[in-house]
C-alpha cells in the first residue's frame, strides 16, 4: 500500500519537479540582458491577442463538451450541456495537478451528477482521445509538408521523435484490445468482475461507430483543432519579433508544443522551453520564441484555472438547484 502511493505522489511530484528544473534552466543559461528583454515581450505583449486566444480556446471547449453529447446519446444518456462542459474543465484544471488523472476525474464526475456510468464513460473519452489522435497525425503531417527539410532536421538536431510517442500510443491502444479478449475467455470471478467493468469500457468506446451523429461528431473534431491552432497562431501577433513567422513555422512550434505539453505537469517550462527552442532553430532570437511559449502556455493555463476552478464550485450548486 505504502508502495504504491508513494509511485502516485512521485507521478505527481517527478514532472513538476522537472518542470521546475527547466524553468530554471531556461532562466539561468540567459545573460542579464537576455532576461530583461525575455521580460519586455512578456510585459509589452498586446492584451487583445491574448484575450483572443482565450476566445478560441474556449470555443474549443465548449464544441468539446458539445461533442460529447453524441457519443453519450448512442448509449441511451441524455446529459445537461453544463455538466458536460464543466466536466471537461475540472478534468483540464486535475490534469495540471496529477498529470492523466483528468479523463478518470471527467468520467466520475459525469457518473455523480448523470448517473452515467464510470466505465462507459471512460469509453467515451478513450474514443474521442482516439479521434483527436488522428487530427494530430493529420497537423503534423501538414506541417511536416509545409516545412519538411526543416522540419526533419530539426527533430534530428534535438534528438525528438514524435513517431516514437505515435507509435508508444499506437501498441498501448492494440494492447488495450488484446488485454480485453484475454480477460473475456478467464471464467475466474475477480476475472469475469474485470470483464464485466471492460465490457462497458468497451461499449463506451464503441459509440464512435454507432452514433447517429457521425458528421457533426467530425465537424466538431475539426473545428476544435482548427480553435487550438488559432489561439497559438493569433500570439504570435503580441511579439514584434515573432509576428513575421509564416504559418508553416507556426503550425510545426504547435506540434512541438502538442508532444512537450506532456512531458510535464501542463506543460510547465517544457512548453515554452520547447518552443523557444523551435524558434531559435529558424532564426529567430531565443528571447522571443520563449516568450511567445509563455504567452501561449500562461493564456491558456490562466484559462484552464478560471474555467477549471469555477466548475469545482459550480457542478454542485448547478445539480443541487436543478434536483430543486
Amino acid at each position: 500500500m505504502a508502495s504504491k502511493k508513494t509511485i502516485k505522489i512521485l507521478k505527481t511530484v517527478i514532472p513538476f519537479v522537472l518542470g521546475l528544473g527547466l524553468v530554471w534552466y531556461m532562466l539561468a543559461t540567459l545573460t542579464t540582458q537576455e532576461r530583461a528583454t525575455l521580460w519586455q515581450h512578456i510585459k509589452n505583449a498586446d492584451p487583445k491577442y491574448l484575450l483572443l486566444s482565450c476566445f478560441f480556446g474556449t470555443l474549443s471547449h465548449l464544441s468539446r463538451a458539445h461533442r460529447w453529447k453524441f457519443m453519450l446519446s448512442a448509449m441511451g444518456y441524455k446529459t445537461a450541456f453544463a455538466n458536460r462542459f464543466m466536466a471537461v474543465m475540472a478534468a483540464y484544471l486535475a490534469n495540471l495537478g496529477i498529470p492523466r488523472s483528468g479523463e478518470f476525474l471527467r468520467a466520475a464526475t459525469l457518473t455523480t451528477y448523470e448517473d452515467v456510468p464510470i466505465e462507459k464513460g471512460f469509453g467515451t473519452i478513450i474514443s474521442e482521445r482516439i479521434a483527436d489522435f488522428f487530427m494530430l497525425l493529420l497537423v503534423i503531417g501538414i506541417a511536416i509538408s509545409m516545412n519538411s527539410a526543416g522540419f526533419y532536421k530539426y527533430i534530428e538536431e534535438k534528438e525528438f521523435n514524435p513517431l516514437i510517442t505515435l507509435g508508444v500510443l499506437a501498441f498501448l491502444i492494440v494492447g488495450l484490445f488484446v488485454f480485453i479478449r484475454i480477460i473475456k475467455r478467464s471464467s475466474h470471478p475477480f476475472v469475469q468482475k474485470i470483464s464485466g467493468f471492460l465490457k462497458g469500457l468497451v461499449d463506451g468506446m464503441r459509440t464512435i461507430l454507432t452514433m447517429k451523429n457521425k458528421g457533426w461528431f467530425i465537424l466538431h473534431t475539426i473545428f476544435i483543432w482548427v480553435m487550438y491552432i488559432l489561439m497559438f497562431w493569433v500570439v504570435k501577433f503580441t511579439i514584434p519579433a515573432i509576428s513575421t513567422a509564416d504559418f508553416s513555422i507556426i503550425l510545426a512550434a504547435f506540434v512541438i508544443g502538442s508532444f512537450a505539453i506532456s512531458v510535464t505537469n501542463g506543460g510547465i517550462g517544457s512548453y515554452p522551453w520547447a518552443i523557444g527552442a523551435l524558434f531559435i532553430f529558424f532564426e529567430f532570437t531565443r528571447e522571443a520564441g520563449e516568450a511567445f511559449g509563455w504567452l501561449v502556455w500562461s493564456t491558456q493555463t490562466l484559462l484552464v484555472l478560471i474555467l477549471g476552478g469555477g466548475s469545482f464550485i459550480f457542478l454542485p450548486i448547478y445539480n443541487r438547484n436543478i434536483k430543486k
